[in-house]
């Protein structure tokens, strides 16, 4: 039973939910994923079972594609709703067009800082860990790649827009410094992962289904690897 198996994470559910979720159906040895998504976000969770956990670095091409909403007005602690808001502002004033400005900034290789509420490590500890005691470090900005990045409907005080990112990017910190561009602060309210590299939302099946038909969805590894082979930079 090497394969990958493409889930649709709800909203509510951890990515630990999922892969214990599938691990105990399929009965697996082992189920890991390809990048973790947070609770608040659904979307394509790509797990891979088994043997395939040992080809995880290969079969993750790295580009990501999701489809966000950030609400304008509030900024908060976490970045997105699950936070305690920290600022308010006016964005009465701000137009279509500040806002696809705004959020244009971001395309290309860009420097962005983590958010504290993340599971980057300081010291051994995870940052989410330190900021839920109230300490907030100095966080070094990474270096990651915004492929694309379209505004698909603005209904203020509500934003979507569809990006295709590298590994690592933080679509909440885009909400976050969106929010300090036009100086009413911003934070992410509704993110789906639509496509993991070759793996897409498409394919993908709840992880509520029988172990049964769970197992009919499993892309056998060798294809699994084909297509992460044909998304991998060249």
């Amino acid at each position: 039973m090497n394969g990958v198996l493409i889930v649709d994470k709800p909203k509510g559910w951890t990515s630990h939910d999922a892969v214990a979720a599938v691990k105990r159906k399929l009965g697996a040895k082992k189920v890991g994923h390809l990048g973790t998504l947070d609770p608040l976000a659904t979307g394509v969770l790509v797990l891979v079972i088994d043997g395939a956990t040992k080809f995880a670095t290969s079969l993750d091409t790295g580009q990501k594609e999701y489809l966000s909403t950030l609400k304008l007005g509030e900024e908060t602690d976490s970045y997105d709703t699950e936070g305690k808001v920290v600022f308010t502002g006016d964005y009465s004033n701000i137009t279509a067009e500040d806002i696809k400005k705004a959020l244009g900034t971001f395309t290309g290789k860009i420097q962005q800082v983590p958010p504290m509420y993340s599971a980057i490590k300081k010291g051994g500890t995870p940052l989410y860990k330190l900021a839920r005691k109230g300490v907030v470090l100095e966080r070094e900005p990474r270096e990651v790649e915004i492929f694309s990045l379209e505004v698909t409907r603005i209904e203020l005080p509500l934003v979507e827009f569809r990006v295709a990112c590298s590994k690592g990017t933080y679509i909440r910190s885009i909400c976050h410094d969106t929010g300090k561009i036009l100086g009413c602060g911003a934070h992410l309210t509704e993110l789906k992962r639509l496509a993991c590299g070759d793996f897409k939302i498409e394919d993908a099946v709840t992880p509520e289904l029988t172990g049964e038909q769970l197992r009919e969805k499993i892309i056998p590894l060798e294809e699994a690897l084909r297509r992460a082979s044909l998304q991998a930079p060249q």
